[in-house]
Formats: C-alpha cells, structure tokens, sequence
C-alpha cells in the first residue's frame, strides 16, 4: 500500500498575512475609488431605467449601458474594513475600527469620550 501523506495546514507568517491584508485593504480602496468615479453615472442610468415614461427600446439601450460600467463600481462591492487591520467582520462604523482593536485602544484610554462602564 502507499504511504499518504498527511495535509498538515502550515499557517501564515505574520508577514505574508500582513501582505495579504493590504493586498485587500488595497483592493477595497480601489472599489471605492471606482464607485466615486461612477456614482453620477450610474444614479442617473438607474432613474431613466425606471422612468415609465421612455420607450421599451431606450430603456433597454440604456440597461445594456449599465450593464457596461464595472462592477466593482457597484456599491454593493464595497466592504467596510478596520483602518488598522483590514479586518472585515465586526466593523464599528463611527470609528472604522473592528471590535477587537476598539477594545484595545479604549482600554488604553486612546479613544477620547470613551471609558468601560461599570455599575
């Protein structure tokens, strides 16, 4: 019989997981960027799509032109991520920090207005 090899997941280094989140903090930068380009665009395309009162044929000339924009112009493509990490999950809007780094730095008393309550 053959000998199998065992798949042990060897995890990251701490560097390559590090480029890898830029890599995708880099990414969603570049939605963004795409998403402020298109956004005239794209809001005007969707209020002539659903004007009634244009012909069939216009609005489907005009639903083929939106469908020519980038995708990644689409809003929907934007994920919100924590500015220090890049973390995606659990993203605190008022601060664009994810949980876990929130909680450290207000433990370390670094954000202004905030203290850990206790009653």
């Amino acid at each position: 019989m053959p000998k199998q090899k065992s798949r042990v997941r060897i995890p990251f280094s701490a560097e390559k997981q590090t480029k890898i989140m830029n890599n995708l903090i880099y990414r969603d930068k570049k939605k963004r960027n795409l998403h402020l380009k298109y956004e005239i665009q794209r809001l005007e395309y969707k209020s002539l799509l659903n004007d009634l009162n244009l012909s069939k044929e216009l609005r489907y000339n005009i639903m083929l032109a939106l469908n020519k924009l980038p995708r990644n112009s689409s809003k929907v493509r934007i994920k919100n991520r924590c500015i220090l990490t890049g973390r995606p999950h659990s993203v605190l809007r008022i601060c664009k920090l994810s949980r876990i780094k929130f909680r450290e730095l207000a433990s370390q008393g670094l954000l202004m207005g905030i203290k850990k309550s206790s009653w």
